[in-house]
Parts: structure tokens; C-alpha cells; sequence
């Protein structure tokens, strides 16, 4: 079963969406049970499982791999991530191709259903008694039923590690400048929050956090009366996000006078060139692939000497 041609015709589509905090997502089962679901961009392919081969060296999550398109790719078993029993018929298992933060490497579920929208409103965080843990992002109603959104970023930190190093050069640069200015940093994922808070505290800029768009604005909104010296001069805001997405985000940010001077960085692992278009859409100042240290550390030195040279 081959679901590209399908993806890739919907991509205009769901590109209309941007900043009306509007979700695609492909659902998929691990077993018999409950529904998962992955946001489409980040979708490649869907594939029948082919044969893996597999090293005892691999990580443990790791099913194996398998050439895809001429490369080598790992394929991470969801299933065996989301403490499910193995497949009973792993020759019937699908493979969801994936692409994002600057990589590509496929899934191993069940079986794939159906591409459907979300409002993004309707999605919201887990709570500690569904039992989900750090692998899961939001969850939602689909059908009347429950759907959990999968937090693949965490688990490919899982797989490959993070590195949240700024270089010296950089340090020494924000060191020099005297970069000034509070950053706000929204993102529902932990270990993009850590790794955001690290690299500003290597270049010695304060942040405070948000743990999606809808609390993010509200932070704004309320340190919008503070004193100049006071107030956030940047946002670093995912993409993804439950309550609110950070293309409404961004959206809402420029529709209110108090706020539409803030500079805002989109930073996902969403990959492709559609973010350009969302980009420009929503009246974000920059896009950032995660995770890059010193991209991202360069991008908020230089955003945040435009914000103190405008205010004064």
C-alpha cells in the first residue's frame, strides 16, 4: 500500500490551513486497540514492512533496517516504544516513512487508516492518568473515539541522543554583543524545551517557557504592560503544538498591536519548502529546521540586536 502520490496532492491543501491552529493527521494502530496518529508532514510513504536486516549493536528500539530509495534507513518499532505486545503477523506490518529533523527513517505499526483534519483546539496535552508518558504529545477525539498523537521527536532523541552545544565562536559572539532582551520559548515537547533553554543559557540570555501556543499568548498578553526593559523581545515557538499551533500563534501575535513588534522563529522539525509559504503567511521573522545549535543561536543573536535597535 502506497500512500505518497495521495500526501503530496493534499500538500497545497493543507498548506491553506496555516495559522487557523488546523491539523492533518494520518491515523494508525499499533494493534486491535486504540488509534495513534502522525502529522502528515512528516510523512514520506507508507509501505507494506519489507524483510529488516538487523545488528545486535542497534539500539533496542530499533526493528532493523532496509534500503529505501537507494539509502539505508532505520525503522523504529512504535510498537515495542509504546510497550505493546510484538505484531502477531509482523509479514502484514506497515512501515510509515518519515521525514523530519533533517532525517529520514520509517515507523513500524500495524496498519494505516485515513488521512483527518484536527482542530487544533480540540488537541490537547495527556494527563498523567492515561498512562502515555513522555512518548505522547496530545491527544484527541476522532470519531467519538480517543486518538494519541505520537511524539516521534522524543523518540528519535531516544534512538540518536540530543546535542544542544552552541560552538565558542557563538558564545564569544553573544558574549561580545551584549545580546539583550528576554526570549519566550513555547514548544509541548520536553526535550526541545531543554535543549532550547541550553542554548540560551550558553549565550547568557534569559528565556521563560511555554508549554504550548495557548499559554505562550496568554504570557505575552500579560508582560505586554511591563516595563520595555522588562518585556519578551523574541519568541522561539514549535509548530506543532496541542491548544494552539504556533502558526496561530504567530498569526495572533501580529493581529495585536501590543505584540506585533515581537520577533518570531518557527523552529519544528516539520522539513519541505511549504514552511517557506507558511512562513510568509503568518508573518513569522524566520524558519528553523531542529535541531541546529549554532543556526539557531545565530538567528536569535542577530533577531534580537534588530529588536533593541527598533526600539530605540
Amino acid at each position: 500500500m502506497r500512500m505518497a502520490t495521495a500526501l503530496l496532492d493534499s500538500v497545497d491543501r493543507f498548506t491553506r490551513l496555516a495559522g487557523h491552529n488546523r491539523a492533518a493527521m494520518l491515523l494508525f494502530r499499533l494493534d486491535g486497540g486504540p488509534r495513534f496518529a502522525i502529522n502528515v508532514f512528516k510523512v514520506r510513504e507508507v509501505l507494506r514492512c519489507p524483510p529488516l536486516a538487523r545488528l545486535p549493536t542497534m539500539h533496542e528500539l530499533i526493528a532493523g533496517a532496509f534500503d529505501y530509495r537507494g539509502r539505508t534507513i532505520p525503522v523504529i518499532d512504535l510498537v515495542r516504544a509504546m510497550n505493546y505486545p510484538p505484531l502477531a503477523a509482523p509479514a502484514e506490518a506497515h512501515l510509515i516513512v518519515s521525514e523530519f529533523s533533517r532525517s529520514v527513517q520509517a515507523f513500524l505499526v500495524r496498519d494505516v487508516e485515513r488521512i483527518v483534519h484536527c482542530d487544533g483546539a480540540a488537541l490537547e496535552a495527556p494527563g498523567h492518568g492515561l498512562g502515555y508518558g513522555a512518548r505522547v504529545s496530545a491527544v484527541t477525539r476522532i470519531d467519538g473515539a480517543l486518538v494519541a498523537v505520537i511524539d516521534v521527536e522524543q523518540i528519535l532523541a531516544e534512538v540518536n541522543g540530543t546535542q544542544a552545544e552552541v560552538s565558542p565562536r557563538l558564545r564569544d559572539a553573544a558574549q561580545r554583543a551584549g545580546a539583550r532582551g528576554r526570549v519566550l520559548v513555547a514548544d509541548d515537547s520536553a526535550v526541545a524545551r531543554r535543549q532550547l533553554v541550553e542554548v540560551l543559557k550558553q549565550m547568557e540570555i534569559e528565556c521563560v517557557v511555554a508549554h504550548d501556543g495557548r499559554e505562550a499568548l496568554a504570557m505575552l498578553r500579560e508582560q505586554a504592560a511591563l516595563p520595555p526593559a522588562e518585556r519578551i523581545a523574541l519568541v522561539i515557538s514549535d509548530i506543532e503544538m496541542p491548544a494552539l499551533d504556533g502558526y496561530a500563534l504567530t498569526r495572533a501575535i501580529r493581529e495585536d498591536a501590543a505584540l506585533a513588534p515581537l520577533k518570531v522563529v518557527l523552529h519544528s522539525s516539520l522539513s519541505g519548502g511549504f514552511n517557506e509559504a507558511m512562513v510568509r503567511n503568518v508573518g513569522a521573522d524566520r524558519f528553523i529546521a531542529k535541531f541546529q545549535p549554532d543556526l539557531l543561536a545565530a538567528s536569535v543573536l542577530e533577531l534580537l540586536q534588530r529588536a533593541g535597535a527598533a526600539a530605540h
